[in-house]
């Protein structure tokens, strides 16, 4: 049985028993080891749980795997310098039957995924994000990639619009519109790009039983960008009332923060539309963080 509804017309099928063929085919040391998928699923890749400390990580769609390889380079010089854990590959897979590109295998990260509106301790988590991204921000740019996220605002203008005008019936497109035209009136950045993780939403972080960050993973979006972008937690984790604190700790000047809104704002647009009708889950997060964006802007 597939591991999930697909969520994308170009998407591999994928199920345990091609994961078990293809752990078997490519690393028997590891072949007699029991595998299940993780929930809740990624939409870039699935990741499937192998024993208790390995999880497998493919790509769904020709267009993320490209990141394997990335990842493979970057996370081991990345980790030493950032204050929680994250997935360095132990392996990297090729090709088999049922999967025709490269695919990973990565230590497994204890943690759970947090939930918008239920953060247990949102003023240390808020302090533990602005550490996190101030950390990735002063790491050496020299060689970096491009982050996936690396366009500036204007560029994401009239994909914006576009994701506005295709779901009237969700958002309030007039406030959606006025929100937008703010963040794009925002002065430039200042300065040389910075490395960025690209994509810190709640499914990219793992938070401990008492509520603390306790890993960052998927770094297929990271790269050099503008530091705005690893701002969007602001809006895709934190409460309202933690939010201050995010931005004090992480100390962006004020048209940065508008810039930081703007992309919040433009992702979850663009997240409503492409998956209002394959992934309820993702929706309801982009949902809840426009309604957060809108009332800040407000």
């Amino acid at each position: 049985m597939a591991s999930s509804r697909k969520l994308h017309a170009d998407e591999l099928d994928i199920d345990e028993a091609l994961v078990r063929r293809m752990v078997a085919e490519c690393f028997p040391q590891w072949a007699g080891l029991p595998v299940e998928p993780v929930v809740p699923a990624g939409t870039s890749n699935a990741m499937y749980r192998l024993g208790a400390e390995l999880v497998v990580r493919i790509p769904r769609i020709p267009g993320v795997v490209e990141e394997i390889a990335k990842e493979d380079v970057w996370l081991r010089r990345l980790a030493p310098r950032l204050p929680v854990p994250v997935p360095v590959p132990l392996a990297v897979g090729g090709p088999v039957d049922g999967c025709p590109w490269p695919w990973s295998v990565l230590r497994w990260l204890d943690g759970t995924t947090p939930v918008p509106g239920r953060i247990a301790e949102p003023g240390a988590l808020a302090g533990d994000l602005a550490d996190f991204v101030t950390a990735v921000r002063r790491i050496d740019p020299t060689g970096a990639p491009a982050a996936y996220r690396s366009e500036s605002l204007a560029d994401r203008d009239t994909g914006t619009r576009k994701a506005i005008a295709a779901v009237p019936d969700l958002v309030d497109a007039a406030a959606a519109t006025a929100a937008w035209e703010h963040a794009l009136a925002a002065p430039a950045p200042v300065g040389p790009p910075v490395w960025l993780h690209g994509d810190l939403q709640p499914g990219n972080l793992l938070v401990s039983p008492g509520g603390r960050l306790a890993a960052v993973i998927d770094f297929g979006c990271a790269g050099l960008g503008e530091p705005a972008v690893d701002l969007i937690p602001a809006w895709y984790v934190l409460p309202a009332a933690a939010r201050a604190a995010f931005r004090e700790a992480a100390a962006p000047d004020d048209a940065a923060w508008d810039r930081a809104r703007g992309w919040a704002l433009s992702v979850a647009l663009m997240e409503v539309s492409y998956y209002r009708d394959s992934d309820p889950r993702m929706t309801a997060i982009a949902r809840h963080v426009i309604a957060e964006v809108l009332a800040d802007h407000a």
